[in-house]
């Protein structure tokens, strides 16, 4: 049978600061270690950005996506399959947001101080769909672990970089999480540099044409979610 797998969490360094690759560098990456395609999830403008806050808003939209602009030439280029994303800040708790665009952040420069439950009422509301990304994690710039149950669809139930950090606690809470509350499943790398140790990949049996057939067949359930090595072996199925 064959499989497609995506990385649904990963940054560049022309949109987000803590980012040490380029977009075309990660997509040339995900594509050696046999990936189909990768969501390019960019901190956004009120996180870590790499964008001037000093602009203005919609200068500021169209810079932040710079590094998926990179990785999509180049994903065209080599056969990778290249999707828009983010993720959203609030007080350090950040939402993956996927299924919509550029053009739908246009004009709206009160995303920047909206609170979380309105931002992912909104996101759901104009059919995207938000995943809350690590939801358990413990890090000096995480202020409080906050819980949003009623405003995602699904969170990160598996991180690689908790794996890399030797906490896969983190990993068994947000398991705990989605289960209680009937959340999806989700599996995100988080990755600012390329070659990692560790891979967490969500992975189909069609290959996705759109972010909008990746998010159905998410939502459908026809997803595995695994953990893979360095150079993109099979570690072991995490999901189901």
């Amino acid at each position: 049978m064959s499989e497609y797998r995506y990385e649904t969490h990963c940054h560049t360094s022309q949109s987000s600061k803590c980012g040490s690759i380029s977009g075309r560098d990660i997509a040339r990456h995900y594509k050696s270690i046999g990936h189909t395609g990768i969501v390019v999830t960019d901190h956004f403008l009120n996180g870590n950005s790499a964008v001037p806050g000093y602009l203005p808003w919609n200068d500021r939209v169209h810079l932040f996506f710079a590094g998926y602009r990179d990785a999509k030439a180049e994903g065209d280029r080599i056969g990778l399959d290249v999707f828009p994303g983010w993720e959203f800040n609030c007080g350090g708790t950040e939402f993956l947001t996927y299924g919509l665009d550029e053009s739908w952040l246009y004009d709206k420069p009160e995303l920047e101080s909206m609170p979380l439950d309105e931002y992912g009422e909104l996101v759901r509301k104009d059919g995207g769909f938000t995943v809350h990304a690590h939801p358990f994690r413990e890090a000096p710039w995480i202020r409080l672990i906050r819980l949003f149950p009623h405003s995602c669809d699904g969170a990160e139930a598996f991180n690689a970089a908790h794996f890399q950090m030797g906490r896969t606690d983190f990993d068994e809470r947000a398991c705990f999480y989605c289960d209680s509350y009937g959340l999806i499943r989700m599996a995100g790398s988080d990755n600012h540099c390329g070659r990692m140790q560790y891979y967490t990949s969500v992975t189909l049996t069609e290959r996705a044409g759109t972010i909008g057939d990746l998010i159905s067949c998410v939502k459908g359930g026809e997803h595995r979610l695994l953990l893979l090595a360095s150079d993109g072996s099979l570690i072991k199925q995490l999901f189901p």
